[in-house]
């Protein structure tokens, strides 16, 4: 599989078409029981989280894409499970979509007003990070939250684990499944971290970092375990949104 060569000093790939995503996205969950909480409509932007029961609740789990709009995999790869997947009876679900899609319509990383949404978690500004925060502070404790991304600069698929509690994890099953559809970012060294087979395990506590992503304030307030799924954004569209999609869906079956 190669790179395309499209992105020199940042993201020059698709866009997402919004409007068709909402309505697709809208139809796949609509017919399939999930329950649709929009916690902000104001002035053009339209945030919106999909709620599934279970009767026989095990785990809750978190899933989350689009917070930057050129990563458009992501909330593809989401819609693609909605169509697709075969959601676990015993997992309670909460997915926000796409969380920034003024940037998704700018095919920019940041929202139209030049800000990353995803650098807001500790010292909010914006009206899509204030308003989820806000939701989120009523939706409690999750067991696993997992966060979907891109990377224009990556080798290949990577993931972020946070679990200092040494909870069962997913991350080596996680990158096994996806090694099938899309290559592995191998390197010693990934986005200035040390890496190992394509998992990053940060050793600093969150609670020193300046400036916080919406991981860190998940697992801080709502979980102790969480991932972000970094799909390399200059390969292939299909590849980038199969290897999202088989990441969550890995992560879902692990001891279904």
């Amino acid at each position: 599989m190669q790179r395309t060569g499209r992105n020199q000093n940042g993201y020059a790939g698709e866009a997402l078409d919004v409007p068709r995503f909402y309505r697709e996205f809208a139809a796949a969950a609509q017919g399939n029981g999930w329950m649709e909480d929009v916690f902000l409509h104001a002035d053009g932007i339209r945030l919106v989280a999909w709620h599934r029961a279970s009767t026989r609740r095990r785990r809750r789990v978190y899933i989350s894409a689009g917070i930057h709009g050129d990563e458009p995999a992501g909330p593809l790869a989401l819609l693609k499970l909605f169509v697709d997947y075969r959601w676990p009876d015993d997992t309670e679900l909460v997915v926000c979509p796409l969380l920034n899609p003024t940037g998704a319509s700018l095919n920019r990383r940041e929202n139209r007003d030049g800000l990353d949404l995803n650098r807001q978690y500790l010292n909010p500004r914006s009206a899509e990070v204030l308003a989820h925060i806000g939701w989120l502070k009523g939706q409690g404790r999750f067991d696993m939250a997992l966060c979907l991304h891109e990377d224009w600069e990556a080798q290949g698929f990577y993931l972020y684990e946070l679990n200092p509690d040494r909870l069962p994890g997913i991350a080596t099953k996680v990158i096994e499944s996806v090694a099938t559809v899309c290559p592995i970012d191998l390197s010693p060294l990934i986005d200035g971290r040390e890496a190992e087979a394509g998992i990053i395990r940060p050793p600093d506590d969150p609670r020193l970092r300046p400036e916080w992503p919406e991981a860190f304030y998940l697992f801080t307030q709502h979980t102790r375990l969480s991932y972000t799924f970094e799909t390399p954004s200059d390969f292939a569209m299909s590849a980038r949104t199969d290897a999202l999609a088989t990441a969550v869906s890995t992560a879902l079956d692990f001891g279904r």
